[in-house]
């Protein structure tokens, strides 16, 4: 498997002179110098970069670290500020469990965020890519770290034709045919880095790439046939009411249930989401509502369309119902819900 080591060699060598730089990240010429990795720090950008773009997410971070700088502060934080922070990020399961996660290092790891993999995997929150991406760059463990843009850059490798999803254990069993104990942090960002930049899904440019006189797709001139994806359905539609009860300038909130989409966000008062609005039974207390507009925001699996009734009320009583609170600050709501208060400006 000699070409395996080349292409290791010239991997490494491409990252060492343009992979990127990241805030979270120690490059080569930084551990040259003695700097070492925080995986707390690793962690959090590894969670939040998840599903969302690096720019996105790198505010969300610097903010948390500047917050909690340590994870037993992330721990000891109320859940509700961590939610509140987390806003905008979507997936809010990631943030739920990431709290979860800060209190098990806490209680159970005396505050020091474990880097060997197998740990790593027992935590809330932490799977395969996490766990081999933090122990890799945090402990030299020669993991396999794969995410889309290494499903990718080893489709191409490798031309490989079983679809995704069916075919993701197979793609992940190639791409540990080429994990070496040799610099397995730098690898593993390398590697990410390399679909990340040169071997987009739809113009790689292939003349730059390290790895061009190995890969097969590439050889063949079919480069962005791969990797192969079952067909999307289409996306289904969901929809709902919402309401917006303003007195002032305030807006009747209420928290959701920890359990389902959203969860233990602070949110507006709905409806169910369905094929068809089920029925007014959620609004809050009885008043002549009034429809003033409708909202679109795409989630993972579904389109969802609220259409938005709006009330005024003299007095800011809260009914019957728990977790309703009043309040003008909108940036701790989840997005779909900023854009529907926006709506009582």
């Amino acid at each position: 498997m000699h070409h395996i080591s080349d292409m290791r060699t010239a991997l490494l060598r491409w990252y060492d002179e343009q992979g990127r730089t990241l805030p979270w990240r120690v490059r080569p010429e930084d551990r040259a110098r003695g700097v070492v990795p925080d995986p707390y720090a690793v962690w959090l950008s590894e969670v939040m970069s998840q599903q969302t773009t690096l720019a996105h997410a790198t505010p969300y971070w610097a903010a948390f670290l500047s917050a909690f700088p340590t994870v037993s502060d992330l721990a000891n934080a109320d859940r509700d500020l961590v939610l509140s922070m987390w806003a905008g990020l979507g997936y809010y399961a990631r943030a739920r469990n990431l709290h979860k996660c800060a209190g098990v290092v806490r209680d159970t790891h005396a505050g020091i965020f474990p880097t060997d993999e197998k740990t790593l995997l027992s935590l809330p929150g932490i799977g395969p890519y996490t766990a081999a991406t933090i122990a890799a760059i945090c402990a030299d463990e020669a993991t396999n770290i794969v995410d889309g843009n290494v499903e990718r850059v080893i489709s191409r490798m490798f031309a490989y034709k079983l679809a995704l999803p069916k075919g993701r254990k197979g793609l992940r069993d190639l791409a540990g045919t080429l994990v070496r104990a040799d610099r397995p942090g730098d690898y593993g960002q390398a590697l990410m880095d390399l679909g990340a930049s040169l071997c987009s899904p739809k113009n790689p440019s292939c003349d730059l790439c390290p790895w061009r006189k190995w890969c097969v797709a590439h050889e063949q001139g079919d480069q962005t046939t791969y990797p192969i994806k079952v067909k999307k359905k289409p996306t289904p539609i969901r929809r709902g009411y919402v309401y917006i009860l303003r007195c002032g300038d305030e807006i009747l909130m209420e928290q959701r249930p920890d359990k389902g989409l959203l969860g233990g966000m602070l949110g507006l008062p709905t409806s169910a989401w369905g094929e068809t609005p089920i029925d007014h039974a959620a609004a809050p207390e009885n008043r002549n509502w009034e429809l003033i507009g409708d909202v679109k925001h795409v989630f993972t699996h579904f389109e969802l369309r609220l259409d938005v009734f709006m009330a005024e009320a003299d007095v800011m009583q809260v009914d019957e119902k728990p977790h309703r609170v009043w309040g003008s600050d909108f940036s701790g709501l989840p997005t779909v819900f900023r854009k529907v208060a926006e709506l009582s400006r």
